[in-house]
């Protein structure tokens, strides 16, 4: 038996909308074996021992009106530890301002990215959470697999002077303003939560929560409510554009790095697949389009800064693009 056993079930990894995407592009096949070798349902030890050494995870999770928000929850590493292959325990209580705070609930779908910037490396875990407790929370793994490192921009983090009992100004919003435009105009990262939870998609339902990366200025401001972003080539498990196809709903959050300020959207997103617009876009295969319904700007709230990024080299000097996943 291999040392770390892939997908163990008949059905396949990837749902009904994932499916479809691989399929639309000839990747199907090739997919279908790559997703059950790296796909599981456990934690491998290295999985693992890689979430231990974290000091952040990102989290997606779904709101009580089914609208996706991303989330970035912080603690000193060794925050995160797993009990067994199929648990991780999260030591930690959501930021200030984060909409996360409404959205933990023992049985509800959540998807988690721990991600090392300095070292470019990934693994995702898609899951439900089993247990509040005093100190965080509990999530029972029910998908486990790593990413490539492409289009994530090295950088260091050290923890900013920091007072948890200051209270956060928290701007509600229903448009982008000036200061959350700059924001996002400077990103050269955001996260982007997307869900498709159905009994019909088996152990592939649930919440996915994953990064996006390229240049300042690859994601576009169309208009107050509108964002506009290329997709290139990726690992083409296609799982956010998979939950879109089949739930047009999304959440993202926006990074300040150096200020620690916190933006979180949600609203719905569509896949524009080809056309002038997207031909117009050198390299780009297709684009991602935003619209925003509510949002959230906390400031300050973050108690991590971050050094100039190195950009990745996946990033040449063609464009601003960022990934499929």
């Amino acid at each position: 038996m291999a040392a770390n056993p892939g997908w163990p079930y008949e059905q396949s990894p990837f749902h009904a909308g994932e499916l479809a995407i691989q399929t639309r592009l000839g990747v199907q096949e090739r997919m279908d074996k790559q997703g059950r070798r790296i796909i599981r349902d456990y934690l491998p030890d290295q999985h693992r021992e890689f979430f231990a050494q974290l000091p952040y995870v990102l989290v997606g999770t779904v709101d009580g009106n089914g609208q996706p928000w991303a989330s970035i929850v912080v603690g000193e590493p060794g925050f995160i530890t797993s009990p067994n292959d199929r648990n991780l325990h999260i030591a930690a209580q959501p930021l200030a301002g984060d909409p996360l705070h409404h959205n933990l609930a023992p049985g509800a779908d959540i998807g988690l990215l721990g991600i090392e910037l300095h070292s470019r490396r990934r693994n995702r875990i898609n899951g439900t959470i089993a247990a509040i407790q005093p100190d965080g929370f509990r999530v029972t793994v029910g998908q486990s697999f790593g990413n490539c490192p492409q289009y994530i921009q090295a950088r260091r983090f050290v923890w900013r002077a920091f007072d948890p009992a200051t209270p956060r100004p928290v701007d509600s919003l229903t448009s982008l303003g000036e200061s959350e435009r700059a924001l996002i105009a400077a990103s050269d990262t955001f996260f982007i939560a997307t869900a498709y939870q159905s009994e019909a998609a088996g152990s592939a339902s649930g919440v996915d929560v994953s990064h996006r990366g390229g240049k300042p200025g690859f994601v576009r401001i169309d208009d107050p409510q509108t964002l506009t972003i290329p997709d290139f080539s990726g690992n083409f498990h296609f799982n956010t554009f998979g939950n879109l196809e089949l739930n047009p709903r999304a959440g993202l959050v926006f990074i300040d790095f150096n200020q620690g300020d916190l933006l979180y959207l949600t609203g719905t997103a569509e896949v524009i697949w080809d056309g002038s617009e997207v031909t117009a876009y050198e390299g780009a295969e297709r684009l991602l389009r935003f619209h925003l319904q509510k949002g959230y700007c906390v400031a300050g709230s973050l108690p991590l800064a971050w050094s100039t990024p190195k950009f990745s080299p996946f990033l040449d000097d063609t464009g601003p693009w960022q990934n499929s996943e």
